[in-house]
């Protein structure tokens, strides 16, 4: 009898994980294929991005927090990274901008912007780019089978355009940055821009109907355009207010420039990478394809933000 019983409850028992596995399979595989579905419609994986997101987040907010000087080595490794990742794909494309004194000049301007200031970081910038042309120059000088003359200047033009889109833009946050007050305005002004992604994300997902800019950006809509500049006024006005100490037009203000600045900066990076054939800048973050990747809305939204903020404080 007791026998019975018990091979009765362990038979039961077996049913019920083996229904409860096939639940968790099932729900595994529905979530899945959501996300599948969802990736397919956004073109990112969205879980990774959050979490890589979040990551980001508890880290600037760290150092900017805890101690400002810090933030030297987090602004160092994002500018070397995303001027590494842009280099590479340009030299994949067959444009040969030198890696090394790029990456090198991306991180030097760093301390050159928070220890000494706006002229060390232009002449710090100027003299990195001397180096890159002469460094490319000297590899064709020595090379056996010489590129033409053409493919020489595009070579260094390339690499102008490195400096100019990834370290001068990221040499603004560093400047912002060690200003009185400027960690406060950096963590302020990606708020906004986060604002402006998730906006433009969440409106166009269940709204966009009228691409904005379908040869360079298929899945971006005027809809989600609206939806992001609704959203940065809002968390503008919310950063100037309560973090900043502002009247909250200057948010509205914030809002609307960030708004138009992050946009650009994400169709711009659109814009290289379907010039260069590529899909992704690389594959160093997963749903994010690159590093530059997140910062590309970041970098021209910190220049408009350190000039807003040199114009309200002086």
């Amino acid at each position: 009898m007791k026998k019975g019983l018990r091979q009765d409850f362990d038979a039961r028992a077996r049913a019920a994980r083996t229904d409860f596995e096939a639940q968790l399979r099932q729900r595994k595989a529905d979530f899945g294929a959501r996300n599948e579905a969802l990736t397919a419609r956004t073109g990112r994986n969205l879980p990774a991005a959050i979490g890589i997101a979040l990551a980001f987040a508890v880290v600037m907010l760290g150092t900017l927090l805890i101690w400002t000087p810090s933030f030297m080595v987090v602004a160092a490794f994002l500018l070397g990274v995303g001027v590494y990742e842009l280099t590479s794909a340009m030299r994949f494309a067959g444009r040969d901008v030198p890696r090394i004194p790029s990456v090198a000049v991306a991180i030097a301007i760093v301390p050159a912007a928070f220890l000494l200031g706006q002229i060390a970081a232009l002449f710090t910038l100027l003299g990195g780019i001397v180096l890159i042309s002469l460094w490319r120059l000297v590899e064709v000088a020595v090379s056996r089978q010489k590129p033409s003359a053409g493919n020489v200047f595009r070579d260094l033009t390339n690499g102008l355009f490195v400096q100019a889109y990834i370290s001068l833009l990221g040499a603004c946050v560093v400047l912002l940055s060690a200003q009185p007050q400027g960690n406060l305005w950096v963590i302020g002004f990606i708020l906004v821009v986060v604002a402006v992604d998730t906006g433009a994300y969440a409106t166009g997902l269940n709204l966009g109907k009228h691409p904005m800019a379908p040869r360079i950006s298929p899945k971006k809509t005027w809809e989600g355009f609206a939806g992001s500049v609704a959203a940065s006024i809002v968390v503008g006005i919310l950063v100037a207010w309560l973090m900043l100490g502002l009247p909250w037009w200057t948010g509205v203000v914030l809002g609307v420039l960030i708004s138009g600045s992050a946009t650009l900066g994400d169709l711009t990076e659109s814009m290289i990478k379907r010039d260069l054939g590529i899909k992704d800048i690389s594959s160093f973050l997963p749903g994010h394809g690159g590093l530059l990747d997140r910062i590309d809305s970041i970098l021209p939204s910190a220049a408009v933000a350190y000039v807003l903020y040199l114009i309200v404080n002086h």
